[in-house]
Formats: structure tokens, sequence, C-alpha cells
């Protein structure tokens, strides 16, 4: 009987490569990665250097954790900032073994950071201590400073998706369950066969509970870079910044001294903002003469950054790199709190009751009031009034104002907004001022001094306290309304702050708000130092790289794509209406054709109104046709503006003399010493055919590339008189041909020289009988160049 047991049991045992536990009722392999080394085995045990979650059943393959991250790539660095991106680690051809079971089983690939030459102040985007992009973007860095990086991959082997991961505790009873005998199994043995496999889990527990991770208690794969920050176009001069101290609402900072100074220090300039508004317009700054600052009246348990800089006879240095600090809580704050959140949880819940009523209420009395309305109009509909029925934006004439700074008061109503609304459009213009403009009350504002006049009103500077005491106060522009204007001068005056308040760009001006329940009436915005960028280039001529040029000019592009994403049409794009803050960023101001032209030589009236003529596309001057290609038009001539450091475009050409030149190819010559690129874009812009323009966002792309290659800009133009001239001897000698090299470069195409001489294109007769599927095949594929190469070949006919 005993004997007949004993073979009834070992008939029974899994043997070596099998196993069977409760979820399996009988012997199975072993999942791929895996083993048992004994027979009668309740779980396969992973092999060296594969692993199994611990939430994982035992039918799970195991995987190995992920190889290092491939095509570690630094894709921009400058003084302050770097963007590094890869690719995934190169899959295990182990990980593919199970695809049947891919819709139940995954392996989390996440990446770590690891800098040992990065200081607290630098910062991670993605922040968090684990993540799964594949890019990362550093900011505050330190200029001309040389960073290690290492990127880690790591993952959660295998976790399972879903809710029915099981807790620690019911893991460990049903493992105890399994590693019980089974059909009078040893115990020893079916215990055995688990002990490994808890040791391999062990590796994933982390991971599988996103807890931060320290990699010096796993093992992983990585990739390292090094690269060294580019050199700060102005070196900052303000050193060692630190904190000293900090308590629940003060902060003590200090600093050193700079090292070197052209002229004597009259005082220190420190600004500081709470850490998530970084970007906002508003910062807070006050002066010292000393090389301390003892900074007051800061908000309980909030990060702040704190930025220093000096001003001498020259003007103002430039800001010192972030500092941060996180001012403390208070106890009695914490209960506070608690007592304030019951009030307004209790006051919601009330107010929520009373709206739910009030809407109730309305619902029901519109309803009643529209049945009565249209039993009345029935028989006697009228059409809207034609102003309000029109969608034409009329003309508005605006001064350039502006400032840097943001703080929570001045946050926009409708900065998400996507999507320009005309105010004009409003049967009431007070309900787009309501709606677009912040009222502020006149008693927070100080006008200090007159800097400019306008067809409204005196431009006034002046400052502007600023929440949540009023204490604190910032330098804005201030523009008034004459005394005793009619209603319509003061909608029209409002009606720009109504444009103004639907938009928030870095590179666009800041409506802080309006001030209309008192007199005198007041437009308030930012403060910009240096004015108009016309007046400060002619001021500053000849004193800038090119490459500070380039990212004024860029700065106004990006300004211009983020107006045509609205759908906004500015139609008065000059330098003029350009301003410059001290940090040279550049704004868009005057919104909306003026009425009145500060030159009356600039401007030519047509039935439509007055146009700024040098500045406005052919198109607009003949057709009174406004989009976004005339825009680019505008933007081609405030280039050449730039570049010819606020030189008057045409000279003194007569308004008839610039429209006829135009319309006969004539263009403007490139400025002395302008780079050929920038001139080419230009030129792009000035394409008669307004769909041959490029847009504005591929404007800020062409000058991102021209920044990063400052090589591009070597080439200049030799003898920039003769370039006028030239387009249009160009535009008359179309149709003379003496070589395919020529006959590219007077239709300006000579980029595509090469791609003609590899077709082997060198006769008219050749080249007049083009298609456009040819010239996709040479690699000529924008469709306006396509259209201008074949629309010139065909004029050939009349030669050949």
């Amino acid at each position: 009987m005993l004997l007949t047991r004993q073979v009834l049991m070992r008939s029974c045992q899994c043997p070596i490569g099998s196993f069977r536990s409760v979820e399996v009722s009988k012997c199975v392999p072993c999942p791929p990665n895996s083993n048992a080394s004994k027979t009668a085995s309740g779980i396969c045990s992973c092999l060296p250097g594969f692993y199994r979650h611990p939430s994982d059943g035992k039918l799970t393959p195991c995987y190995k954790p992920p190889g290092p991250p491939t095509n570690l790539t630094l894709l921009f660095v400058d003084h302050i900032s770097a963007i590094l991106s890869w690719n995934s680690p190169i899959r295990d051809h182990t990980e593919s073994i199970s695809h049947h079971t891919r819709t139940k089983y995954i392996t989390n690939l996440v990446y770590k950071v690891v800098c040992s030459s990065c200081s607290q102040n630098v910062v991670f985007t993605p922040s968090s201590d684990t993540f799964n992009d594949t890019k990362l973007t550093l900011t505050n860095l330190e200029p001309i400073t040389t960073y290690i990086l290492q990127i880690h991959s790591m993952n959660g082997v295998s976790r399972i998706i879903g809710n029915n991961t099981t807790s620690d505790d019911e893991e460990s009873q049903r493992l105890e369950t399994v590693s019980s005998p089974v059909d009078g199994l040893d115990s020893e043995t079916a215990v055995s066969g688990n002990k490994e496999g808890f040791e391999n889990m062990r590796v994933s527990t982390n991971l599988a509970h996103n807890k931060p991770i320290d990699l010096s208690q796993i093992k992983t794969e990585h990739a390292e870079i090094t690269f060294t920050t580019t050199e700060s176009a102005i070196l900052s001069t303000v050193g060692n910044v630190h904190i000293v101290s900090t308590t629940n609402n003060e902060v003590d900072l200090a600093w050193d001294k700079p090292a070197q100074s052209d002229s004597s220090i009259e005082f220190y300039e420190v600004r500081w903002f709470p850490k998530p508004e970084f970007d906002a317009i508003n910062k807070t700054a006050l002066n010292t003469k000393e090389t301390k600052a003892h900074i007051e009246n800061l908000l309980e348990d909030t990060e702040y950054g704190f930025q220093v800089r000096y001003k001498t006879l020259n003007g103002y240095g430039t800001y010192s790199n972030i500092v941060y600090a996180h001012t403390q809580q208070s106890i009695r704050s914490v209960y506070e709190d608690s007592v304030q959140m019951r009030i307004v949880a209790g006051a919601t819940v009330a107010v929520v009751i009373i709206l739910v009523l009030v809407i109730v209420v309305t619902v029901w009395f519109l309803r009643t009031k529209n049945q009565d309305d249209s039993d009345k109009k029935s028989s006697n509909h009228l059409p809207l009034p034609l102003d309000y029925a029109s969608n034409e934006v009329h003309a508005m004439d605006t001064t350039p104002i502006v400032k840097t700074i943001h703080s929570k008061v001045t946050t926009p109503l409708f900065g998400n907004s996507r999507c320009y609304v005309d105010p004009h459009t409003y049967e009431d213009p007070n309900q787009a001022i309501r709606e677009f403009a912040r009222e502020i009350d006149a008693n927070y504002i100080t006008i200090e001094a007159i800097i400019g006049g306008g067809e409204f009103g005196d431009v006034c500077r002046g400052r502007l306290k600023i929440p949540p005491n009023f204490v604190q106060d910032i330098d804005v522009a201030i523009k008034t309304l004459k005394p005793g204007s009619s209603e319509k001068a003061k909608c029209d005056f409002l009606t720009e702050a109504s444009i103004m308040g639907q938009f928030d760009h870095p590179n666009v001006i800041y409506l802080q708000g309006v001030v209309t329940r008192s007199n005198p009436v007041m437009i308030i915005t930012e403060y910009m130092e240096n004015g108009s960028l016309d007046t400060f280039l002619r001021v500053n001529d000849g004193k800038f790289q090119t490459l500070q040029l380039i990212v004024m000019l860029r700065g106004i592009a990006s300004g211009m794509a983020y107006l045509s994403d609205m759908n906004y049409v500015h139609r008065d794009l000059a330098a003029r209406n350009v301003l410059v803050n001290a940090q040279l960023i550049c704004k868009i101001a005057d919104f909306g054709l003026s009425r009145e032209i500060e030159n009356a030589s600039d401007a030519y009236t047509t039935r439509g109104g007055k146009i700024p003529v040098r500045w406005t596309a052919p198109e607009a001057i003949a057709f009174r046709k406004f989009t976004s290609a005339s825009d680019v038009w505008s933007y081609g001539v405030v280039l050449w503006e730039v570049m010819s450091y606020g030189e008057r475009p045409y000279w003194n050409w007569s308004n008839q003399d610039v429209i006829k030149s135009i319309e006969k190819g004539y263009r403007l010559p490139a400025p002395m010493d302008c780079p050929e690129a920038l001139y080419q874009l230009m030129l792009d812009c000035w394409q008669k055919q307004r769909t041959h323009r490029p847009t504005f966002s591929s404007i800020v792309s062409t000058l991102d590339n021209l920044a990063r290659q400052p090589q591009a800009l070597l080439t200049t133009r030799s003898s920039p008189e003769n370039d006028g001239a030239h387009i249009m001897d160009g535009q008359r000698g179309h149709n003379i041909f003496i070589s395919t090299d020529l006959w590219l470069e007077n239709i300006k195409m000579s980029r595509y020289s090469q791609h003609f001489k590899e077709a082997n294109l060198v006769t008219a007769q050749q080249i007049s009988r083009l298609t456009a599927q040819q010239l996709s095949d040479m690699g000529i594929t924008l469709v306006g160049h396509q259209k201008k190469i074949l629309h010139q070949a065909r004029q050939l006919d009349t030669i050949i």
C-alpha cells in the first residue's frame, strides 16, 4: 500500500523545466526566460539577468531591463538653456517572444536624468523624477559652462494592465499557498522554487509604485553627453547672488560687486516674482545702494525667484541668473486656511444654489418674452443696421505704449482665446470694453511725466500700484482722452483697449487695464523704455551685431505669427509701430490702421481711407485687400528698416512714384553690409503674387536657422546701390535668354542652378517646355517656386 502511494506521488510530480500551482491544474512548461531546476516545482524562477514584476502571474515571461537610450543628441544650446533628445533603447529579441500576451502585459519604459555638474537652480522639463518623454529641456544654466548629463533607462518589468493587480499582502498569501505541499510534495522543494523568484522581483518594486528611484540600489544602462553653453551676448556683471535667510514672509539676499564696470554704480535693482510666474509681465522691484537687500511682504509657503542688476551713468546692466528661495509657512496660517476653506466651501454651495434659482427664473422669463416678441415681429421684421451687419474693421489711431512685467491682477481675461473678435461688431461698444479690458481704480495710478501726444490726448509715463497690498508699484504708460471729447471719440479711443485686451504674447503690447469710471479716461499699458524701433535704431546706428538684429526681427515675426493665427490683420506694420524695452525685446503696437497718419506724406487716400503707401502691399493699395500676406509685405519693409538702422523707405520719393515703381517691378536695394540671406528674405516678402509670399511662421523658422548658422550671414551684397536697378532690369529682361544661370538669376531662382545643370537644361527651347512634374523630379518641390519658374519659362516662347 505504501509503495503504491509513493509510485503515484512520483507520477504526479512535474519534471524539470515545468511547474504546477493553484493557478495551473496540470504541469506546463516554464514561461520564456525562466526555468524550474527541480522536479515538483510550484513556480519557475527567472534566469539570471531576467526579472518578473511582483504583480505578474506565474505564467508571465521574464524580461530584461532596457538597454541605454540611443542617439542622444544636443538639439539646441545657448548661454542659459539647452534641449536634448534621444531614441528608445534597442529592443532585445526576447521582448517579443510572447506576442499573444501583449494585450495583457506591458513593460513600462521610463527615464531618469543624472547631472552632477548642474546647480540647484537648473530647471528640468519634464520636472518629475522619472518620465516617458524622449526630449529634455534645461533652463537657467550658466554661460560658458560645461555640463555632463546621463540619461538612465529603466522599466517596471511587465506590469499588469487593469485593476486586477493584487496588494502585497494578497500576493504573499497567494504565494504561500502555492509554496505549500501539493499532493504530498515536500514543502521545502516547493518553497525553494519561489525563493529565487522573490529575489528577482525586488528590482522592479520601486518602479511599480512610482517612487523616487535611488540609482545606487538598481543597476541601469545609460547614455552620456557633454556640452558647453555659449557666451552671453551681454555678460551678467552681478555675481554670487545668494539667499542669506528666509522667514514666512521675508527674505534676505546678498551679492558681490561687479568685477569690472566702466563707470561708478549708482544703485542696484532687485526684482522678484513667484516661480510659476517667471514668464509673467509684472515683476516687483526695489533699488538699493548696498550689496544686500531685505524683502518684505512676501506670501507664505511660496517659492520666489530673485534677480539683481546694477545702474550706471551708461544705463542698466543685465539681470543675474535666477536664485530661488521658498518662504516658510506659519502654524497660525495653516489653521486660518482651514477655517477659511470651510467658510468658502459653505459660501460656494449657497452661491451655486442661488445661481441655479436665478438661471431657472431667467430662462422662464426669456422664453415668455421671446414668444411675445416673435408674435409682434412676425409681420414687421427689419434687417440689421448696415454698421452692425458689416464685418469691415474701421480704422483707429493708436499710440505705441508698453512694459515687460506681469502680476496676478494683470492676467488677461481672455488670454487663452485663439480667435480675434472685432469690437465693432458689438451693438454696444461699452460691452466690448467690459469683456476684453480690465477696469482699474484711478487712485492706484500716478502720472509722472508727459512723454508724447496723440490724436485723442497726451501720452504719459506713470506708476501703477499692484496687489495684493497695493504698496508696490510698476512703471506703466498712460494714454489719456482729452477733456470734453465726444462720445464717439471716447468709443474710438477705448476700441484700441478692446483689441489689445484680447492678445497675450511676449512680442505683442500688453494691456494693463482702462479707467472709464472717472475723468480723464485712460488706457494703461506696459511701459517700453526704449520707445519706437525706428527712433531707437537711428540713435544707435551701427552699434548692434547682425545676430542681435536677427533676434529683434525674430521677435517681431513671432508676434505677427501670433496675430495671424488669431485671424487679426494689422494693416499698419512699420518700425514706428514696434516698441523696444530695456531688454531689447520688440513688441507689436498700434492696433488698427490709424485714421490720422503721423506724417501726411506717408499716406495715400483712397475711398476706404488713408494708406501708409511705403509699407503697404500693391494689392492693398489698389483693391484694399488686407490679409496676413499684405502684413508679410509690410514685414519685409520693416526688415529693410532694421538692417538700414531706421532709414526712411524709398527716401524722399513721392507716393505716386513709389506706387508706379513697385508696379513696374522695382524693389528696395539691399542696405549696406546686409547679409545676402536676409535680403533674399526681403525679396520673398515682396513677391507680387501674395500666395508666393512666406507665412510668418516660416519667417520665424528661417530666422531661427540663420541664428543657428552664423556662417550664412557672412555673404553680403557688395554694391547695394545697384540692387534696385538690377531688379528692374531683371524684370524687363526676363524674356532675354543668354544662359541658364543668368536666366535663373534674373528671375531670382539662382538657388536652383545646380538642379538645372544636373538635368542638362541649357537651351531656351528645353526650358520653355518644362512641366511641373519635371521640376518635382529635379527636386524643386515648393509650389510657389514651381509656378514662378513655369510662368517665366512660358514667356521664353516669344524669343524662340
